[in-house]
């Protein structure tokens, strides 16, 4: 890789290891809140502070940041395990959680009251607010900024003891109420929350704050560079005071780009409205952009990752096309994955001239782009299923399927030609008698006569019932952030639900979770609601990208 290629944080890394900063030592960590499911953004976060901790010889720590015992649950927790492992990244025996060091963390902030540098504020976070200024306006001193060190200490023991409600009192740093830098008001570093926690339940019931919690824990794992996304540049100010005025190890915070996909949101209050509100069935549901939602898509680690080294590591938020991500999911799946023939909106074909009773066998080609995958057999008879959309009585002239009259190949089979249409009452086919020609089996015909399609198809009697769920883009506008309510963006058509889907008799047995191509539909995984008695599949992506042609409309 040239200097060119490299990022502006391997550039940072490599000048710190030539200075000795940290004696050549790399330590990262990913940091997860456990307050919901991870994102797509997360994955960028997770592929950057693995990979870079890989590349360099070092470590990175899977850290819980466990300070709000209110939005954290222990499903998340063990969630977002599940997801960072299925990514492919190994934290080994460094699992932490910010509740590890809440003793060690309380003891430093009282450290931070005997310098005099915090106090106990008696203002709400209401007057906390209406007190902390503007960017050109200074904000005003709190009225209890001044109090003696004594009795801070004596207020935030009692604080610690249980003795107030919440909000009814703050320990805040105290540093300069002018600061140009709002975060440096005199923030709150901790807060009053009687509630129980998933991992310490009642012991304390004081909390500190996400900007004091953050670099002390980067401090006492001994991380070297805390990468962060853009949105704590602002607050890396305060991550270096609190650690300078404890006179601690200190990390150095990096920032960078967060990922933004179109047609997708990124919030996760907006993400966990969307799950409580049912506009999804959960959060692993297919249309969400969370990592379990993608997996139970049928979305690969192996695409996931190559996406995110494409989009490489920047200093200012930019928007990816979803169309790359799905890019890198089709050339990962089209290597490895296996081919089945299904039908999703079956019509009947009848073979007329096919003895009645008479089946056989054909073979099939598991991965034309892996011969290692081998052949598999498939079962032919009489009575067939074709898609629907696959026949027109009365074609157009580029429609090249098929039609009365017409003859077309059937995949590894033999040609047929249409020769009778039987409807039901309101005039729609809903059965076609067909001619085929045993010369042609394996789909060449001995006089050279050529056809213009081939149909993929299902024997009937060997078939199996599905329910097929086709998923779309969840959004039906570029950027839904920007609309007044963006449930309003949501598209209507992001789910379409199949129940009468016929598929070859081999994928009964496929295990939830496997992705297959269904041939010339798209890729599908199965579902965890498959079941002895009822298959179901979710469309992972569409063999091309639609949404290309509609964005050129």
């Amino acid at each position: 890789m040239t200097e060119k290629q490299r990022n502006f944080i391997q550039r940072i890394i490599e000048e710190d290891n030539i200075t000795g900063k940290f004696d050549q030592r790399v330590h990262t960590r990913f940091p997860p809140e456990p307050n919901g499911y991870l994102h797509i953004g997360h994955a960028k976060a997770i592929c950057l502070n693995f990979n870079i901790a890989k590349e360099y010889g070092g470590k990175c720590n899977l850290r819980f940041d466990d300070t709000n015992p209110v939005a954290e649950e222990e499903e998340y927790v063990n969630a977002i395990q599940d997801d960072v492992a299925w990514l492919g990244y190994d934290w080994e025996d460094r699992l932490c959680f910010a509740s590890d060091y809440f003793e060690e963390m309380h003891g430093l902030a009282i450290q931070l009251v005997e310098q005099g540098d915090a106090f106990v504020c008696d203002l709400t976070s209401d007057e906390i607010r209406a007190t902390k200024g503007t960017l050109t306006e200074p904000g005003k001193d709190s009225p209890y900024r001044k109090r003696s060190v004594a009795e801070n200490l004596d207020l935030f023991a009692r604080m610690t003891a249980g003795e107030f409600s919440n909000g009814e009192r703050t320990l805040r740093a105290k540093i300069d109420m002018a600061h140009p830098n709002l975060n440096m008001r005199d923030p709150v570093i901790y807060r009053i929350i009687h509630a129980s926690h998933h991992r310490t339940g009642d012991k304390w019931c004081v909390y500190p704050t996400y900007d004091w919690a953050h670099g002390l824990e980067d401090s006492i794992e001994g991380v070297t560079h805390s990468l962060c996304s853009i949105e704590f540049e602002d607050h890396r100010p305060l991550y270096d005071w609190c650690l300078e005025k404890l006179g601690v190890y200190h990390p150095q915070q990096i920032e960078f780009a967060r990922l933004n996909l179109d047609y997708t949101v990124m919030s996760k209050r907006k993400l966990k409205q969307l799950v409580d509100e049912e506009h999804v069935s959960g959060w692993d549901d297919p249309r969400m952009p969370t990592i379990s939602g993608m997996r139970r898509r049928g979305y690969t680690a192996v695409a996931i990752r190559n996406f995110m080294a494409e989009v490489g590591v920047a200093k200012r938020d930019n928007v990816m096309e979803l169309a790359k991500l799905e890019y890198h999911l089709r050339q990962d799946l089209n290597q490895h994955t296996e081919r089945r023939m299904a039908v999703l909106q079956p019509l009947k074909v009848v073979i007329t001239n096919y003895p009645a009773e008479a089946t056989e066998t054909l073979t099939a080609v598991n991965n034309p782009e892996d011969a290692a995958a081998g052949m598999r057999e498939i079962s032919f008879g009489r009575e067939l299923y074709i898609e629907q959309n696959d026949f027109m009585e009365d074609p157009p002239k580029k429609f090249f399927r098929l039609a009365p009259g017409r003859e077309v190949r059937l995949r590894y089979a033999y040609f047929i030609t249409c020769e009778e249409v039987l409807k039901d009452d309101q005039g729609n086919p809903v059965e076609l008698h067909c001619t085929y020609d045993p010369e042609t089996k394996g789909g060449n015909a001995p006089d050279g006569r050529k056809v213009k399609a081939t149909l993929h198809w299902v024997h009937a009697q060997d078939a199996v019932q599905a329910r097929v769920h086709l998923y779309d883009r969840l959004f039906s506008v570029p950027n839904p952030d920007s609309a007044d309510n963006f449930l309003e963006a949501m598209n209507p058509l992001s789910l379409e639900v199949l129940s009468d889907c016929m598929l070859e008799r081999s994928l009964a047995d496929v295990p939830v979770g496997t992705t297959v191509q269904f041939e010339r539909l798209g890729y599908f995984c199965a579902d965890p609601d498959t079941t002895n008695d009822s298959l179901v599949f979710n469309r992972t992506v569409p063999l091309r990208d639609s949404w290309a042609k509609i964005g050129k409309k």
